[in-house]
């Protein structure tokens, strides 16, 4: 079985599930392109746990966790199967390094996993399943829990890292956003550091980026990036997927790692 890429995906707003903007379209692209998964493992910061937990639902729920927006957002599910019998090898995974994971067989997905796999696969026909983020994480600590999940990608299991290239919530929430030349300028330190293959400069991030502070008051929405990269088997290739930049705040780039 040919091994897949890994992938990180800027999930955005709530809001991107209805309004697909560059990047929808762009992930659906992305979607009919790859090999197709016998199952897609997305890590949201949206599910923070003390020590990993993996989701062994059999049909995971479609998970509304927001609030505050359009009342056609509550009405979307994502009727997925889940895989058990993955999410068992990646419980095993975890276990065998050193994570102390613990099972779900009740959590379903939320929003940071399935808004993107609704664009990514829309008729919801690849099985899926979350694994929780760690809550106690730093940059090297994301990168080698990417890298405990990578023997999936050898099995046929999509990595997926869902967060945000930019996540300043509270400029989010007043609108304050006006000025969108720090998230542009954040995105492309980020950018350049993907597509030249520099692990060491792209776990460094936070500590070194124009803006980063700015970009991310707190880094669990970073995160999913450096767990994304480290699930591949090389930092190189990487393909970026240009998604433009939504609510004045959020930069919604994906990055592809180990795209053959």
């Amino acid at each position: 079985m040919t091994r897949l890429p890994s992938l990180f995906v800027s999930h955005g707003a709530p809001t991107f599930a209805i309004e697909p903007g560059l990047a929808g379209p762009k992930l659906t692209a992305l979607g009919q392109a790859l090999p197709r998964p016998r199952a897609v493992l997305v890590v949201s910061p949206h599910w923070t746990t003390p020590s990993p937990r993996v989701g062994l639902a059999a049909r995971p729920q479609t998970i509304h966790d927001f609030g505050g927006f359009d009342p056609a957002l509550y009405e979307i599910t994502y009727p997925v199967d889940g895989h058990p019998a993955l999410a068992q090898r990646a419980l095993e995974l975890l276990a065998d390094a050193g994570w102390s994971p613990q099972s779900d067989e009740r959590r379903g997905l939320d929003h940071g996993a399935w808004v993107p796999l609704r664009h990514l696969y829309p008729k919801a026909d690849v099985p899926a399943f979350q694994v929780s983020l760690p809550s106690r994480l730093d940059s090297d600590g994301a990168w080698a829990f990417g890298a405990a999940l990578a023997p999936l990608a050898d099995e046929g299991v999509l990595i997926v890292g869902s967060g945000s290239l930019t996540h300043n919530l509270a400029e989010f929430r007043t609108g304050a956003g006006s000025d969108e030349s720090y998230v542009a300028e954040f995105a492309a330190w980020v950018r350049n550091a993907v597509v030249q293959g520099d692990s060491v400069r792209l776990r460094q991030t936070l500590a070194l980026a124009t803006h980063a502070r700015h970009a991310h008051p707190t880094p669990e929405h970073f995160w999913p990036l450096l767990v994304a990269a480290g699930a591949a088997s090389s930092a190189l290739p990487a393909k970026v997927i240009e998604g433009g930049i939504t609510h004045g705040v959020l930069s919604m780039d994906s990055f592809l790692f180990g795209a053959a």
